[in-house]
């Protein structure tokens, strides 16, 4: 009686061992390779997503023991990583030049410019004609184009069309007649390009808002059809979050609203530009961080870019002796508005490219932080650097926000404008990175291409996805893939102060993660830029499938 009452007693245990309650979670993926990123870079095969934020990591059997889902994915082995972040990019810019502006990117003359532009126009119809992407780098020219053959085709119609880094445009005489410029006309911080005394309607930096002040303003129904374009498009490379480097304070409620309504799911760090009406928006509140959207950072210019020269450097350009590039506003400037960020505790962001441009800010920056801190104010591209000037960014905490397919954009010709000494610390990536062990990467689309894919590929392998140079340019500056992976996922979260709510799969952040068809941590290296996204999610929700 006694054996068989101790017999009943272990079936009883074991039986409600068996049936024992799972905790419940939405999502569970398995039979995954996970990489978490997190601080140990683990690397996982599952995880449990409950209302939008990760639950737990772990084994198969340990998720599939201890969790029940309504949704179990089984990736058969494939690889899954932190959603994308895109760390310096124009997202409103990029969408509005998928249904507003003829795509010159890629051109390799100025008469494919002109075939371009005119199927563009003939499919729009629109009075003003716009476009963007050129790059006079590209062609057997070199020389910046004139506007006589715009002229003669288009004498009523407005033209304008942007240089592919937007620090140039080509206008034509009807735009340049509009915006009220003449051979006279003075812009500080900006250059109207004459050939013998006559306008070629080549604008560089400030010049150009004199003609783009002009251009009719986009309505909201516009602009709304361009930010859900362009989230489709960054959903289906991969990326939950975008930034969008410089807004006005109406732009910045738009995408506020509709994240609210549910339309647009990507997480956005927005810039603001420096406008008094943005300051009294958000300065008076502090910076915003719901969850969707961040406005921490004011962000600023302090020259152009090297492809067109604005770039401003300590020494003449090789190929232009005499050239320096072009200072965008006078120095009170910079310190006015730095005081007024580091009082309302916000983050200031600055454009530069040149060597002096970088000084100029890295100098101003210190003048404010005063040693380390956790402002995370930064550089972005931090692209031209003087030898003497790196320490800067750890002695003061300056964040590199760098964009490395910038270099395997420039490398055919960066050379020319520097010479053989100062390409040695330009693109400087690894060098830049080991001041404070971090730093954000991005891509300036859509100055360059939205994949982060092939901003991994370029900060590794540094060469085009024709595998050019062989042996890589200035391979020094590398990264490594593991931080080329934190420099597009927990890095970015990090350089917008987000990185205890995203940019890693672990316990109590959003569930972003995304799906790739390859392991681009060990794959060959000529195939990652050819790796396809197969899956996108955003909070545990799928926003895009290939399968």
């Amino acid at each position: 009686m006694k054996y068989t009452f101790t017999l009943f007693i272990l079936i009883t245990l074991i039986a409600m061992s068996t049936f024992q309650t799972k905790t419940k979670a939405d999502l569970i993926v398995y039979n995954a390779k996970v990489y978490t990123v997190d601080s140990d870079f683990s690397v996982v095969t599952a995880f449990a997503v409950k209302d939008g934020k990760v639950l737990t990591t772990g084994s198969d059997k340990a998720i599939l023991d201890q969790y029940e889902a309504p949704e179990q994915i089984n990736e058969q082995g494939r690889a899954v990583y932190p959603g994308f972040n895109d760390g310096h990019s124009h997202f409103l810019s990029y969408g509005m030049s998928l249904i507003r502006w003829a795509d010159l990117v890629g051109t390799q003359s100025f008469e494919e410019v002109l075939d371009k532009v005119k199927a563009h126009h003939d499919q729009l119809k629109s009075f003003w004609i716009l476009g963007r992407g050129w790059d006079q780098n590209d062609w057997k020219n070199t020389d910046y184009p004139d506007n006589t053959l715009l002229n003669r085709l288009y004498p009523n119609n407005p033209v304008v069309l942007t240089r592919i880094d937007g620090h140039a445009v080509l206008a034509n005489a009807k735009a340049l007649e509009l915006a009220g410029i003449t051979p006279q006309t003075k812009i500080e911080g900006g250059e109207i390009v004459l050939d013998h005394g006559k306008l070629t309607g080549v604008l560089i930096d400030n010049a150009l808002d004199i003609v783009q002040m002009v251009i009719p303003e986009a309505t909201q129904e516009e602009k709304t059809k361009a930010l859900l374009e362009a989230q489709r498009n960054c959903f289906a490379e991969g990326l939950t979050t975008v930034t969008d480097a410089g807004l006005d304070k109406a732009d910045i409620l738009l995408l506020d609203r509709l994240q609210k309504e549910g339309k647009l799911d990507i997480r956005i760090y927005a810039m603001m530009s420096p406008t008094q009406e943005n300051f009294d928006e958000f300065f008076t509140t502090g910076p915003v961080h719901n969850g969707r959207l961040t406005v921490s950072a004011v962000k600023l210019y302090i020259d152009g870019a090297l492809g067109s020269r604005g770039a401003l450097l300590l020494k003449p350009y090789s190929d232009m002796p005499g050239h320096f590039g072009l200072r965008l506003h006078p120095m009170d400037y910079y310190d006015s508005i730095c005081a007024k960020a580091y009082k309302a505790g916000f983050q200031v962001n600055t454009h530069a490219i040149g060597d002096s441009g970088n000084r100029i800010m890295l100098q101003t920056y210190a003048r404010f932080l005063k040693g380390k801190n956790d402002r995370r104010w930064r550089i972005e591209h931090a692209q031209v650097l003087s030898p003497e000037d790196f320490h800067y960014f750890g002695d003061y905490s300056v964040i590199p926000s760098i964009q490395s397919t910038h270099c395997t954009s420039d490398m055919y010709w960066a050379e020319k404008r520097l010479g053989p000494v100062r390409i040695k610390t330009a693109y400087a990536y690894k060098q830049l990175m080991e001041e404070n062990g971090w730093e954000v990467n991005g891509t300036d689309f859509p100055i360059e291409d939205i994949s982060p894919l092939k901003t991994f590929y370029a900060a590794v392998a540094r060469k085009d996805i024709k595998g050019w140079p062989s042996g890589g340019f200035e391979m020094e500056n590398a990264l490594s893939r593991r931080d080329a992976l934190y420099s597009v996922t927990l890095w970015p979260a990090k350089g917008s102060f987000d990185e205890k709510q995203k940019g890693s799969l672990e316990p109590g952040k959003v569930a972003d993660f995304v799906v790739l068809d390859q392991d681009i941590m060990n794959c060959p290296e000529a195939t990652i830029p050819h790796v396809k996204v197969l899956s996108t999610y955003v909070s545990g929700k799928k926003v895009y499938s290939s399968r």
